[in-house]
């Protein structure tokens, strides 16, 4: 009896993912899918605490262990997502990834030992569990390669040797071992040596995938490891039986899987080129050193620009990743609402990839209430900085570079941009005048319709809006 409630306790944990799945799919609905999908997790878990019983009948042992576990890891992730800023999310991402793929790969670790050395042990079921043990390592190894670059850690570029033949070598040789141990070609007497070689390769070719990756393709790389992780944890799920575990992988590596393409597809990029192509990395630094002819640019001024916004139309704001280094949303919703309230047309443009994380501006903006329907994806904003007065660009960059639509020799080349160049005005606020997070100059600073406002985005926005009130 217990374990058809069991079964029914999966299957509606399963709808309560697909249900807090479908209702991420609007900024209005996030938070509370967010709330459903954990609820689904808490029904699973409990049904399996309370319900589970091996094939001799007998419940789950070592349940103070358990019940510890969950604790520690609940108050450290509830704290750890209290405390972050906005800036580090993508690395809490990469984190809680990575510890996605390193349960996965446990799995495989301490089931393949029961089923390695039992002849009648189907060479599904083994397969299953190496598997599992390969992308679940490769994704946390990748996912802390990740965590430490966009943790700035690990900030110089590596770029070995023939990296390319390393890593294809090394995938090349974890898939024939896996065939091998699955497949019984392997004495039993060297099985445990040969899988925690397969561990090591797993592991090495995580790392050396990830290392040369530069920074304008990490968000499509975290989508990719999430996609990994969420594979790993459905093979998991086919090994017990666990109608949930198989579930939630299943929506995870799929989710992940179809937003590292969109986001491929936002670059204009093959998720081969992203692989292989290390763009950002050292041949961005060739890029930004340019033709080295010095370049002249106008500056402008708060209270200028307060001026200027002031009698405009219409006016599209562009945030970027120095918008959340600032933390400077609060301020430009403030800037927004003055603006609206003297008949001005606000927008918010964002560029699928803008910030380091898919979803990063969204999120950004969502915290300071600013409404979703002023969010314009870039296939909608486009066409619309033509009839725009003024564009402000806050903290971004390689989004808004002509580069990728005027120069062939560009890094970014083929990408699709935000079309800010088409406005009357743009003004674009940074810190300097250095390169952006893919490293190439942008040749948008020097037009005749473009201004630069230097600062912190949030110290100048607050300016800004001090002169808009003294108006």
């Amino acid at each position: 009896m217990g374990a058809y409630i069991l079964e029914i306790a999966y299957l509606i944990a399963s709808v309560l993912y697909i249900f807090g799945l479908k209702m991420m799919s609007d900024p209005k609905t996030a938070r509370k899918g967010n709330l459903w999908a954990a609820a689904g997790m808490t029904v699973a878990v409990a049904a399996t605490i309370v319900l589970y019983t091996d094939h001799e009948g007998r419940h789950l042992h070592n349940l103070p262990w358990i019940i510890a576990g969950i604790a520690i890891g609940s108050v450290l992730g509830y704290v750890m997502a209290k405390r972050v800023q906005m800036t580090d999310m993508p690395q809490m991402v990469s984190l809680f990834n990575g510890m996605g793929g390193a349960c996965a790969a446990i799995i495989g670790l301490i089931e393949f030992p029961h089923y390695a050395h039992d002849p009648n042990a189907s060479m599904l079921t083994l397969l299953t569990i190496y598997a599992g043990l390969v992308i679940g390592s490769t994704s946390f190894a990748g996912s802390m390669i990740a965590f430490l670059k966009l943790n700035g850690n690990l900030n110089k570029d590596i770029r070995l040797p023939f990296y390319n033949v390393m890593n294809t070598g090394l995938i090349i040789a974890a898939v024939g071992l896996t065939i091998c141990l699955a497949g019984g070609h392997i004495g039993a007497e060297n099985v445990d040596m040969w899988v925690y070689i397969l561990l090591g390769l797993s592991l090495a070719y995580g790392v050396l995938f990830v290392l040369p990756i530069g920074g304008a393709d990490m968000p499509v790389v975290i989508s990719l490891l999430n996609s990994f992780t969420g594979m790993a944890a459905a093979f998991g799920g086919f090994l017990y039986g666990n109608m949930a575990m198989l579930t939630g992988g299943i929506l995870v590596g799929s989710a992940g899987t179809i937003l590292t393409v969109v986001m491929c597809n936002a670059m204009n990029r093959s998720l081969s080129a992203v692989i292989f192509g290390a763009f950002g990395t050292g041949g961005g630094a060739a890029a930004a050193a340019g033709d080295g002819v010095q370049k002249s640019y106008k500056q402008t001024s708060p209270s200028d620009l307060a001026v200027l916004l002031n009698y405009s139309s219409k006016v599209i704001i562009v945030p970027g990743y120095g918008l959340a280094v600032a933390q400077a949303q609060h301020v430009v919703h403030e800037l927004e609402s003055i603006l609206a309230s003297r008949g001005v047309e606000v927008k918010y443009a964002i560029h699928p990839v803008a910030g380091r994380m898919p979803g990063h501006m969204n999120v950004l903006l969502a915290e300071s209430n600013v409404e979703y329907d002023k969010l314009v994806e870039m296939e909608d904003i486009n066409p619309e900085f033509s009839t725009c007065d003024v564009v402000l660009v806050l903290g971004a960059n390689d989004v808004v570079n002509p580069a990728a639509k005027e120069d062939p020799s560009s890094p970014i080349y083929g990408m699709p941009i935000l079309s800010v160049e088409d406005a009357k005005h743009t003004v674009i606020n940074k810190r300097s005048m250095s390169v952006g997070y893919a490293g190439i100059d942008n040749d948008l600073f020097y037009r005749d319709k473009s201004s630069m406002l230097f600062g912190d985005a949030k110290k100048v926005l607050t300016e800004l809006v001090s002169e808009l009130k003294a108006l």
